[in-house]
């Protein structure tokens, strides 16, 4: 018997490691492993994070979807793959994580949001593939075209009538009105707990890519948290200054008008958190699957966002900004053999491939500008970093006549750029082109309420993170002239 045991124990043991990896759309890293996950209703996320290397700091590429994630699959920057809006897609002449994985032992799947490029058809080394979304730039395929998803058909087998103004597809509004056995993620918890139970003699590399917590905020957990329960962050019913970035005043007239109180921002907080709850349902019963088919240890669990959510903050809602509640992400990663860890080191997801090509065994690409970060995940001390952001003119929640500004004012900062820089230290320097520049002190002002640009006795500081801004540029290819 012992020698049986021993045997199975070796097998484990030689088998090439899995990859799940769990992919939330605008989850905010405090409400997975800071102060805010005290009241969240997520215990299978708060598991999770207690068997896990969790990282306190780590920052996106860039605070929007579609170029975050092309960071997060091709280890590039944005602004080098030209993916730098959500309306891009990202191009063939770039590899994804699977394809540079270069292993044909594994099976490899895809399921939920994609938005690098047509959501209907395996692609990028996905040999299997479950759409939640419609959307359809073409990446190359010389056409733009508009399937049904396959939660669309998943919809439609139920015996839902698609919705005529929506090109016999479901709208996200409606879509959010379904009960969770309806739901996103229900569909992909299913659709990944079929792939485990049919691969699970192999190595794999999994993403779930859910949609939620993303707007719009509605789902069937609205009630799951008591309204008095919610608290708003401390910046909350702050009015920007004049030495705010002009679009950033303009994204808060634009929420203030639309929310109108307090009230409106907590019970939208209250939809929020109620949607977190909801993936955690899945990410639950995807999680005891993979212990069913005795997969655990041998298998890294990741889970990480494509970016924040300001939910209140400075009464902002959404991406889109530098601030740190739509800048930074959970990274939780859960290591066979590995003790759960915090570190507070910083982290930026243009290592998110190379790290994840390491964990599996696999040399550095050289398709990957940035560099495996495994050894902090095993633990191992590592000279402190510097982290960098970018932000490119894309679509914005502006419309209509502003209070604050006029409209060809509105219009030049539409188009402005950032570069932003943070330091281990705690300084953060966000450097524009057609807008104001911003300095923070995040260790004695976390909530970056107080801009330090134009104020005295920080030159040094400015003029040293400029100047590690300008050679990041230079050595990542970088023409924006700041």
């Amino acid at each position: 018997m012992a020698i049986g045991g021993a045997s199975i124990r070796a097998a484990k043991a030689a088998r090439k490691p899995n990859l799940l990896v769990f992919l939330p759309d605008e989850l905010r890293a405090d409400v997975v492993a800071g102060d805010a996950a005290q009241t969240l209703h997520a215990p299978n996320i708060h598991n999770l994070v207690s068997e896990s290397v969790v990282f306190e700091r780590t920052y996106v590429t860039h605070p929007i979807c579609a170029p975050a994630r092309s960071s997060i699959f091709s280890g590039r920057w944005p602004h080098q793959t030209g993916c730098t809006r959500n309306e891009k897609a990202l191009s063939r002449d770039f590899l994804c994580l699977p394809q540079m994985l270069q292993d044909a032992d594994y099976r490899t799947g895809f399921f939920g949001k994609w938005h690098l490029g047509d959501e209907a058809f395996p692609q990028r080394g996905f040999q299997e593939w479950a759409s939640t979304e419609e959307y359809a730039k073409s990446a190359g395929r010389g056409k733009k075209h508009a399937p049904q998803s396959d939660y669309t058909k998943f919809l439609l087998s139920k015996g839902y009538p698609p919705q005529p103004d929506k090109g016999q597809t479901f709208g996200r509004p409606f879509v959010s009105t379904l009960p969770f056995e309806l739901s996103k993620p229900r569909f992909l918890e299913l659709k990944a707990n079929d792939f485990l139970e049919r691969h699970h003699n192999e190595p794999f590399v999994l993403f779930v890519a859910f949609y939620e917590p993303h707007p719009p905020y509605n789902g069937p957990f609205n009630d799951e948290h008591p309204l008095d329960s919610i608290a708003l962050d401390p910046s909350a019913a702050d009015t920007f200054g004049e030495d705010i970035p002009l679009r950033y005043r303009l994204l808060q007239e634009h929420y203030r008008r639309q929310m109108r109180s307090d009230a409106a921002y907590r019970e939208t907080k209250q939809k929020y958190l109620g949607l977190i709850t909801e993936i955690d349902y899945s990410i639950g019963a995807i999680l005891a699957k993979l212990d069913e088919l005795g997969l655990r240890e041998n298998t890294i669990t990741v889970l990480t966002s494509d970016h924040g959510d300001m939910m209140s903050s400075h009464g902002l809602l959404e991406k889109i900004v530098m601030f740190e509640q739509s800048a930074r992400v959970p990274l939780l990663i859960r290591l066979p053999g590995e003790k759960p860890n915090r570190c507070s080191q910083l982290i930026s997801q243009i290592d998110f491939a190379p790290t994840m090509l390491d964990l599996l065994g696999k040399p550095p690409h050289a398709q990957c500008v940035g560099r495996s970060r495994a050894g902090l995940v095993r633990g191992e001390a590592a000279e402190p970093e510097f982290v960098f952001l970018e932000w490119a003119p894309s679509k914005e929640p502006i419309h209509g006549h502003s209070k604050i500004a006029s409209a060809e004012e509105v219009q030049r900062v539409l188009d402005e750029s950032t570069r932003a820089i943070i330091s281990p230290d705690g300084w953060k320097l966000c450097l524009r082109d057609k807008d104001k520049n911003e300095l923070y002190n995040l260790r004695e002002d976390p909530d970056e309420r107080t801009n330090l640009y134009s104020q005295a006795g920080h030159r040094d500081v400015i003029v040293d993170l400029t100047n590690r801004i300008h050679r990041w540029q230079e050595s990542n290819g970088d023409k924006l002239v700041i």
